[in-house]
């Protein structure tokens, strides 16, 4: 059984653990305020493939500081990176993440890293900041994935991008040597217990 280990990065209000548990669990959360971090856990089969997901979820990431997260940037072995389009300051800290997930993996992953950027509350395009072709121009320039969704009304959508954003890690592990990996999920349970706190949850 492969693991597949995400991380998921963005701005307090931009909704992504909202995605996140609408993934795991098909169910709406709606938006709730975190100082904790978390490590979801999940049996997943793609492809006919069974897989142990991992997905760490961090305190969100505010626009003014660098990213804390080194170690878990380094574990992860992709990305899900979420802004809200209503809300374009998110936006911008979500390009600002994506340099920051370039410049910690430039030496260790060869390649291109997996990651998704994702625009959600699109259910609220009547506030509409961030435009949609700014977005995937972005994604673009990152070589990363692009999806608008809406957490509160689309399960189909978010489970499609987490599909797709699993089927490329496949992909980058398969082809790569060194999967820079910790050794096993315990030193990431330490790692985020010792140095972050953390809510260890299964689903």
């Amino acid at each position: 059984m492969n693991d597949i280990k995400l991380a998921l990065l963005g701005s307090e209000g931009a909704g992504k653990s909202a995605v996140l548990v609408r993934f795991l669990t098909k169910r709406f959360i709606g938006e709730y305020a975190s100082n904790t971090n978390s490590l979801y856990h999940k049996r997943f089969s793609i492809d006919g493939r069974q897989l142990n997901l991992e997905v760490f979820d961090p305190c969100s990431q505010s626009e003014e500081s660098r990213c804390i997260l080194e170690e878990p940037l380094d574990w992860a072995d992709g990305f899900v990176v979420v802004y809200t389009i209503s809300d374009r300051r998110s936006f911008l800290n979500a390009k600002n993440i994506l340099v920051q997930i370039k410049e910690s993996r430039r030496e260790t992953c060869k390649g291109e890293v997996p990651i998704c950027l994702v625009g959600n509350k699109q259910d609220l395009c009547h506030s509409r900041q961030v435009s949609e072709e700014e977005a995937r121009s972005l994604a673009q320039e990152n070589k990363c994935l692009f999806q608008e969704v809406s957490a509160a009304e689309n399960y189909l959508e978010i489970s499609n991008l987490f599909t797709k954003l699993i089927r490329h890690v496949m992909e980058q592990l398969k082809h790569r040597g060194d999967r820079r990996r910790y050794s096993g999920s315990k030193s990431m349970a330490k790692l985020i217990n010792n140095v972050f706190g953390k809510r260890r949850k299964s689903v």
